[in-house]
């Protein structure tokens, strides 16, 4: 009889092999061996900057031949300071979300903050996210369930990974199992996250599509004076250690500008550098096969 300890051991040693059960994203599949991308900037700051690095990736990917999701938030419903930039709301940021799937050809996801969001998120979006802060939040996560739409659940920066189990029954008890799981590091102290590499295995073990968001992770909450400060330095590094660890998607918000973008700036890529990291994650993963068996 398989257990727990079993499939973690599984998760660990063959850390490259396609789920059993891979999952729908539009009309991509995750979780079927490949790595795929999550990127875009972290706000919907203008339409014509959604335009410029979705096109940019979109071509990226491509030639990569990378599974490509957009990622950007109409609403930064939990920025450190009332007074930094929040986004310009729900419609006009799912118009803008929907010209970039409809005129770039991607699937896209979004963050939802409150159930009453989800319905209208779900016209647009093809992956549902939900922020780590809320990944407890019972009537967020049904909603998402109900949604049709794959879920995609961030764990808090507070919780081990076991307790996700029960965050993922929420929603699969909804109605849907198109669901992955998020790491994007734990607090340690008052401002810095760490990642530790065992959640990936753990979580993974589940049968479920695991995420590295590997710019978040690098964030240092609270630390520039009332916003979110980071060390993107070190995304490099980390994104090595998680590929090598086995993920099935790679997430990480990008920008042109990160000195000037209107919300966490600090930790985001470069979107000149995005090649040269996605080129190297695709070398530690095309490895696959030489796991111990």
């Amino acid at each position: 009889m398989r257990n727990e300890k079993d499939e973690i051991w599984e998760s660990a040693v063959r850390p490259f092999v396609a789920l059993s059960s891979p999952i729908a994203v539009g009309p991509l599949t995750i979780g079927d061996g490949s790595l795929a991308l999550i990127a875009g900037p972290c706000s919907i700051e203008s339409e014509s900057l959604c335009m410029e690095i979705g096109e940019h990736l979109a071509n990226l990917c491509q030639d990569l031949k990378i599974p490509y999701i957009f990622k950007s938030s109409f609403d930064k419903a939990n920025r450190t300071s009332a007074s930094s930039f929040r986004g310009h709301g729900l419609e006009q940021g799912l118009a803008v979300l929907s010209k970039v799937k409809e005129e770039i050809g991607v699937p896209i996801v979004t963050d939802v903050h409150e159930s009453d969001q989800v319905p209208m998120v779900a016209e647009v979006a093809d992956l549902v996210q939900i922020p780590a802060f809320l990944c407890r939040q019972t009537d967020l996560l049904v909603a998402s369930g109900r949604s049709g739409r794959a879920v995609n659940i961030k764990k808090g920066q507070f919780l081990p990974p076991e307790d996700m189990q029960f965050a993922v029954e929420k929603v699969t008890g909804a109605g849907t199992d198109n669901v992955m799981v998020s790491e994007r590091g734990a607090s340690f102290g008052y401002r810095d996250l760490v990642v530790d590499m065992r959640n990936l295995v753990i979580m993974r073990s589940w049968g479920y599509p695991v995420v590295f968001d590997a710019t978040h992770s690098v964030q240092q909450m609270g630390s520039s004076g009332g916003a979110t400060g980071g060390q993107p330095a070190f995304i490099p590094a980390q994104v090595r250690a998680a590929v090598a660890v086995g993920i099935d998607v790679l997430f990480m918000e990008t920008h042109p500008d990160p000195a000037h973008a209107l919300s966490d700036g600090s930790n985001m890529l470069p979107l000149r550098h995005m090649r040269s990291v996605l080129e190297m994650a695709l070398i530690i993963h095309s490895t696959h096969g030489t796991s111990v068996s």
